[in-house]
């Protein structure tokens, strides 16, 4: 019996390009790690236990380009396992420390079980390449894993060269099939930024959909009969399929949320901040304090005072927000399905990272809510937005506008006072970079060297995290310095190339700092059918 509605689920998975091997310790470097260790292998330790469980599960999940080259990153394997091993050094003398304290000394031998388990996974079990235990889901048919940006480019503000949107595709197409072993069927816009004319370069690449913030479907000309409960047939095929506002704001948002409740775990209060001992003390990079990933509170309720964490606790209130969830979505299902013709689509989106890292029982919320949506009811079924383009691919035309999720549905988070002065050095940089690749289409020595480099620069340039933290004031000096480090690298080895003048020392240099897209061709700044 066909199912009343679908319900896909859809986690956009991204960090930006960091690694730093001039220096042993790099704060930054701890996003990734943090990351790992909080969302993407209890994710994976989720998936698997759904599989070995025999539970039908179905998920949608961007890996960027970024990430998939930071995971199979030898350097930043090794700095992982290094950081894992650190913390389990420090929970044994944690343990020993609140020995006789009954309200801390549990959830210290929590972290001590979870991080054992953690490094059992990523260096016994994943060998220290977690991207095969994404493929093997993907292979599988449980995750449908799409691509994004190659560096995260915020398209409608990089489409002013064309060419800038086809060498993001491009390298993105190429990551995917060289990492995951297949082309993307579909693909997460960066930041769901889209412009007239990005669906034609889609279609190109033989990408088949791509997700739009809620007013983004709803905007579309003509406007969507079924509204964001069915995707539409853009102008040059790829299919847009829409945010469900509803079921997205019951999981993100802090206030009204589930992430909110009293019992989860408290992100900003940390043993880095909390604790003044040497063990501690030895896990902050230059004795910063900062987040060492042991939190030991609760959220409590919104004053300072925070009550001590009890993870059996937080892991029942997050199967009954799973059951709400779900009883709520049959309710919207029930509701919809009286007016289509055709089970509708709930589509919810979300940051990846939201789950785990910022919500720590996030993916204890998804186990629950895939196995009670698998197994307490028929009413909807979880579904991936390639098998529902499967099963019913006549939609309506139309042509979305120019949108993004981002605070007021078009640019001002990536184009404002903070952030304004890195565009025109980027238009001008690819527009230099395309004319090199006129100049010289059939580089090689250390004229290709360069120019490959170049186009890895340029790339990082783009990136919309750097525009992003300006607006957002946290970690800036690090993202101006990361902006205009870029840029004057691709100008250095764009002289170079050009004038046929190399610094072999600086560009061995250049090349083992920023070492991601091997397959690095240059001409991907010019659109070409041999590419």
């Amino acid at each position: 019996m066909a199912p009343k509605g679908y319900f896909a689920l859809v986690l956009h998975a991204h960090l930006p390009f960091v690694r730093h091997p001039e220096h042993d310790r790099f704060l930054e470097e701890d996003w990734y790690y943090e990351a790992l260790t909080e969302t993407y292998l209890p994710l994976l330790d989720v998936f698997e236990g759904l599989v070995r469980d025999g539970i039908f599960f179905r998920v949608t999940m961007s890996l960027t380009p970024t990430l998939l080259s930071m995971m199979t990153d030898p350097l930043l394997t090794a700095r992982y396992t290094r950081y894992l091993e650190e913390r389990l050094e420090a929970l044994e003398i944690e343990a020993r420390r609140t020995e006789r304290d009954s309200n801390f000394r549990p959830v210290v031998d929590f972290y001590r079980h979870r991080f054992h388990r953690l490094r059992q996974r990523f260096v016994e079990e994943d060998r220290g390449d977690v991207t095969q235990a994404f493929r093997r889901l993907m292979e599988a048919g449980h995750l449908e894993i799409i691509t994004c940006g190659a560096t995260h480019g915020y398209f409608p503000l990089l489409a002013v060269n064309e060419e800038s949107l086809y060498a993001q595709l491009s390298m993105a197409v190429r990551t995917h099939q060289r990492i995951l072993g297949r082309r993307p069927r579909g693909i997460w816009l960066p930041e769901c930024g889209y412009t007239p004319g990005v669906d034609r370069l889609l279609a190109e690449f033989g990408i088949d959909f791509f997700v739009l913030d809620s007013h983004g479907l709803l905007n579309a000309e003509p406007r969507p009969r079924y509204g964001v409960h069915r995707p539409i047939r853009t102008p040059a095929g790829p299919a847009a399929f829409g945010r469900d506002y509803e079921s997205s704001k019951q999981v993100w948002s802090a206030e009204d949320g589930y992430p909110g409740d009293p019992l989860y775990r408290e992100f900003y209060r940390d043993a880095g901040f909390d604790v003044r001992e040497p063990h501690i003390q030895r896990l902050l990079p230059a004795s910063i304090p900062t987040f060492t990933g042991l939190k030991y509170h609760r959220i409590t309720g919104k004053t300072d005072w925070k009550e001590p964490y009890h993870p059996g606790w937080a892991r029942e209130r997050a199967a009954e927000h799973a059951g709400h969830f779900l009883s709520n979505r049959q309710q919207q299902i029930q509701w919809l399905s009286s007016f289509f013709d055709r089970p509708p689509v709930v589509l919810a989106p979300y940051d990846a990272e939201l789950f785990g890292h910022w919500w720590f029982e996030g993916p204890q919320w998804i186990d629950f809510l895939m196995r009670k949506m698998a197994c307490d009811q028929h009413d909807i079924v979880a579904i991936t937005p390639a098998e529902y383009l499967d099963r019913h691919g006549d939609l309506q035309p139309a042509a979305p506008p120019e949108c993004s999720w981002g605070a007021g549905g078009f640019h001002e988070v990536w184009l404002n006072g903070s952030n304004e002065w890195i565009y025109p050095l980027l238009h001008a940089a690819a527009e230099r970079l395309s004319a090199l690749v006129q100049r010289f289409p059939d580089a090689d020595g250390q004229r290709r060297w360069a120019l490959d480099q170049a186009a890895r620069e340029l790339l990082l340039a783009q990136s919309s995290d750097w525009a992003f933290i300006m607006k957002t004031g946290t970690a800036v000096e690090y993202a101006v310095r990361r902006q205009k480090t870029h840029l004057h690298r691709f100008q250095r080895l764009a002289d170079m190339a050009e004038h046929h003048h190399y610094d072999e020392p600086y560009l061995r240099e250049v090349s083992d700092r920023d070492s991601l897209f091997p397959d690095m061709d240059y001409r991907i700044f010019q659109r070409s059918p041999r590419l």
